[in-house]
Formats: C-alpha cells, structure tokens, sequence
C-alpha cells in the first residue's frame, strides 16, 4: 500500500492526532519524576517545520548526524529529517566531560557530515570542540530548539520511492570499528510488518522501554515502530533505568504496558536490584510480549524472572525471545506471541564440531557435558538458511553454520564501502541461491526454531574444538555469586608473542590460552580470598570444556570494554590485557600467558 515511510506516518497522524503520543520520563532533582508527552499531530508540525530549515540549506540525500540526550528532540529531529528526505544519522552524544570524541569523529569522517543536530544544552560544547578538532569551517551545529521558526505549512513532501535511502545506523562495533548500516524506506516498511505480524500489534498496542535511540532495537523497535503502528511509547533513558532498575516496571503498572523489549543484561539487572519492597503496588499483567535479544539470552534469566514477578502478573508465555541486527533493519526472528520461550540441552562436545545433538532431560538442571540453549524464535516472512561459511553450502537441519539471511528487511549495504558491502549483503551458496545477508553469527535450525550459538569471530579454536565465547564466560559467572560479566578470548602464546615486540619473553607451549576477565563484586564474595575465587573460576571453566590452559583474571566493575549500548566487546579487552591496561584484583595465569602481557607505563 506504501511505497515509503513517511507516508505511512502522515496517514497515522490524521487517523490519531494527539490521541497517541510518544511520552518520556526525565529524572528530576530529589529523585522525582517528570512526564513529557508529545503527540503525533505536534509532532508532524515540528517535523514540517524542522523540515523546512533542513531544505533551505539544500542537504536532500546528504548525511545529517543527530546528538541527543534521550527525550522527544530527538524524535522531532529524525522525523524532520525523514520529511526532508535528509539521510538521519543517529549516534550517541560523546563523553563531553572526558573529551571523547574518537567515535563521533570517525562517523563525521566516514558519512561526510557537514551539519550536526543537537540541543541547546550541547550545542555550546559541541561548537567547541568542532573548533578545536579543526573541523569547524566544514562542519555546523544547529540547535533544533530554537532559531526563527518556519512554517510548517510550507513543506511540501518530496519524492520517495522504498529504496530512497531513510537513515544510517552505524553498527556498535562490538567486533570491529563501526560501519554506517544503509536502511532505506522500503526496509522500514518491511520490518515494520515483520514486528506488527510477530507481536501481533494495532493501535491499541503500548509500549514502556528504555533502550537508547541509537540502538537499533531502541530506534527501530521503540522509536519507529510505534509510528508505523499508530500507537502509544513510554520511555525513560538508559541512565535513569541503570540508576533504578524499579522504574522500568513502574512504567509498565502505570501506563498498562503491553510490551516491553530489552537486552538480557536489562532483566538480569532488574532482578538483582529491584528489591522485595519495590515490587509491591507493581501489576505486569497487562504485558503481552516480553522481547528479549541484542544478546545471548540465558535460560536462567528467563526462568528466574518468571519467577521473580510472577506474584505481580509476570507470566512465561510472555516471553519473546528474538534475533536481529542493524544489517537486517531489526528483526529476523522471533518466538510466537503466546508460546513462550523454547529451551532446550545439547550435546555441548557435539555442538563444538558444529552439530547438534538434543540431550533433552525430562526436568531439573541438564545434565552433565550438555549446554542449555534458548530458541530465537522463527522467521516471520524472512528467507534464513544455515551456510557453511567455508565452502558455502547449505546446512542440514541441526547442523552448525552461519546464519544467512534474505529478504525486503535486509538493508541496501555499507555506506561507502562497496567491496565490504559486496562480501557481506552479496553472499550466494554453493547452489548459486542468493543473494543473502551474511550475518556473521553462527546457529542452527531444529524443527523450524533458529538457536544462535555465537560470533564466528567470538569462536576459540583448542584442540581442533570450537568453543564459543559466551559458553565459557557463563561457566565463569556460575562458579561463584560474586562473578559479574566477563569477557573470554583465545591467545595464542607463539603468534602474539611475535606480533608484539615489547611484550616480555612468553613460553611458546604451542596450545591456544583461554583467558577470562573476569570482574567480580568483592562484596558477594564474602570474604573468600581473591586468589582462592580465581583459582574456584580456573578449575570449573576447565573442567566444564576439558580446557589444557585456562587463565583467569578478576577485575573490578566497568572493567570489560563494551560498546555505547553496553555490548561486549571482546576484542578491546584482549587488547586491554595484552597491553598491561587491565588491572587485576586478583588472578590465576598459566606460564605460557603471564609474559605477553606488557608492563604498564
């Protein structure tokens, strides 16, 4: 019926009006709470009107980058930029009082930005450090909240066609520097059907989250899908829910949430620091879909919030554990609306020679040699197969490979990098199907259910074994109570030993290391020696893969590096340790690691 967005969006504004409306919930002093509502109907005027002043300076097809705290500018500013057919490019504001700016230079770079929008708490430090940087004679900022206003009633929609290229979203970088994701209108449109049809959503539909709009979960799933629904949102930033876990679920009983989407490390966080007092006045029966993805889900988050919340209306068969990318716009797939979570134990010396054999246990804990994986659902209409990523030919059900994916939500490619575009949105088996999205993780598919079981980047190689990263740090985290997240790696003692010249002499015993950071709460340690906790972490990891050579280093809170939306990133933190930047609270190392660690300046 559409051919782009924004005309979809238009048709929802004269359907509803002011009757639905995006409403954020801002912390004030004295830890109260402020409720700002926009509606759609003042929404499409202040974007018309934004629209207007993005046209006088001729930026049509031109890469524009947004600098928002989370609140409704932001909306405003995307939106105007979709009116004006100016390519939005959504990014997280730099650490202003750090002065870290790498990542927003690196986008400006890479996208050609000419022009900023921003606030007018940021546009002040912004300005200067554009200045500062040399970029101020090619680069402006403009506040988008004040300035001589234009007439809404003068914009006149463009043309636009569903591959009229909507936004860039630049990629978090978990695994490498961030890439500008192409999503074109078509793409929205199709993921947008592809998220109504899964969660089974209308008008009615309300939505409560606090996942950053730069995210593509925060900026597809909650930002713009309920402008494609026509329904109510009610947010609150990152921050406030980190400082607050409670509020989330407040948000929820107050405003009749019917759904609710975030990473694992969001409801992991929920059950730990909402506290038997909170929970009374909660209601959660009003959800209908629970969204859970971004992420390896873990089963024991599943089941211990069910059973957490369950006396204030938390119910499993809300729960909507799903799989996507920025790549792929949002969503590929998803559990029905209604069924819950599939959970199922695998043969884990089966799954590291890439099959997977069911060792389904009749209840209680699995069974020993066994891994408990969660099901990302199905595909709705998306085309996914399972590709050996080496020799290109399709998979057999239960076997590992990588996910490919194809389909009208797969985006148009990278901005700027054709050849890498080619490579990863050009893929064809061996059948010369395709093209297909290569998404870079690994899965498999047993009776129409999609288990992703790591990055192909994120395997460690010991003894001919693929081990996935997160399969050892949950082991790690299940040792002990005062284990928090933790990132694991490969080393390889001959090869990095020879790639860094200033590391000390290590001993080349020719296997792959097993390293885990580990960071870890003293507190819940309760009083057990450090060094006892580290050598408890080492022996269960070891015994639970058969690793030869594993190393473990405690480290304090913030220590493993993540992205902006709070992904680990494995990489930076083997660098981190290789280069003596991690500080150890403890640790236990194998001879063959301790001197490829550099000593700290």
């Amino acid at each position: 019926m559409y051919s782009d967005f924004v005309s979809l969006v238009r048709d929802n504004v004269r359907t509803y009006g002011d009757d639905r409306s995006f409403t954020f919930i801002s912390e004030e002093p004295g830890r109260k709470y402020k409720e700002h509502t926009l509606g759609f109907a003042e929404l499409d005027r202040r974007a018309r009107a934004l629209a207007r002043r993005l046209e006088a300076r001729g930026l049509r097809d031109r890469a524009v980058l947004l600098l928002y705290p989370e609140g409704l500018e932001f909306i405003t500013a995307f939106v105007g930029c979709l009116y004006a057919r100016v390519i939005a490019v959504p990014a997280p504001l730099p650490d202003l009082d750090a002065g870290r700016f790498g990542r927003t230079r690196r986008i400006i770079e890479d996208a050609d930005i000419a022009l900023i929008l921003t606030d007018t708490a940021h546009r002040g430090t912004l300005d200067a450090w554009l200045k500062a940087a040399g970029l101020r004679s090619r680069v402006h900022c403009l506040d988008t909240q004040i300035g001589k206003d234009a007439d809404p009633g003068d914009w006149a929609p463009p043309a636009f066609s569903p591959d009229t290229l909507a936004f860039l979203q630049y990629t978090s970088g978990s695994t490498s520097d961030p890439k500008g994701v192409m999503v074109s209108h078509g793409n929205l449109l199709c993921n947008g059907e592809e998220i109504k049809r899964r969660i089974e959503g209308s008008p009615d539909t309300v939505g409560v989250g606090w996942v950053p709009h730069y995210h593509d979960m925060g900026l597809v799933g909650q930002f713009l899908q309920p402008l494609y629904l026509g329904c109510k949102y009610v947010f609150t930033s990152p921050i406030t829910f980190i400082k607050r876990p409670a509020l989330w679920l407040e948000l929820i009983t107050r405003y009749r949430g019917t759904i609710t989407v975030a990473p694992n490390f969001g409801y992991e966080l929920a059950l730990r620091r909402v506290t038997d007092r909170q929970l009374e006045g909660l209601d959660l029966s009003s959800l209908t879909v629970v969204k859970n993805g971004a992420e390896p889900v873990r089963a024991a988050t599943l089941e211990a919030l069910s059973e957490r919340f369950g006396p204030v209306g938390f119910r499993p068969e809300m729960w909507m554990p799903c799989y996507g990318m920025a790549e792929t716009t949002l969503l590929v797939t998803g559990a029905p609306l209604g069924g819950g979570p599939v959970v199922r134990d695998f043969d884990a010396e089966a799954l590291a020679k890439d099959a997977a054999v069911p060792r389904d246990a009749p209840s209680g804990a699995p069974p020993p040699g066994t891994r408990r994986l969660v099901s990302s659902g199905r595909p709705v209409t998306l085309d996914v197969r399972i590709v050996d990523p080496e020799t290109r030919a399709e998979r057999p059900e239960g076997g590992v490979g990588e996910i490919w994916v194809r389909g009208g939500s797969v985006a148009r490619g990278y901005w700027g990098s054709l050849e890498e575009s080619r490579a990863v949105f050009g893929a064809r088996t061996s059948a010369d199907e395709g093209p297909y999205l290569r998404t870079g993780d690994l899965g498999f598919r047993i009776d129409g259910e999609l288990f992703v079981t790591g990055r192909i980047k994120d395997l460690i190689i010991v003894n001919g074994r693929n081990i996935h990263a997160h399969d050892i740090e949950e082991a790690a985290r299940a040792a002990h109570p005062a284990a928090l997240i933790g990132a694991a790696f490969g080393i390889d003692a001959a090869i990095d030993a020879d790639l860094d010249a200033d590391a000390g002499a290590a001993e080349d015993d020719g296997r792959e290391h097993v390293v885990i950071v580990q960071e870890i709460s003293t507190r819940a340690a309760a009083g057990m020696p450090l060094d006892e906790l580290a050598a408890l972490i080492k022996a269960r990891v070891a015994r639970a893969f058969e690793l030869p050579a594993v190393s473990v280093v405690l480290a304090a809170r913030g220590t493993v590096r993540r992205t902006t939306s709070g992904k680990m990133q494995r990489r930076l933190t083997r660098e981190a340790f290789l280069k003596g930047e991690i500080t150890a609270l403890a640790d236990d190392l194998e001879p063959g690691v301790t001197g490829l660690r550099r000593t700290p300046a």
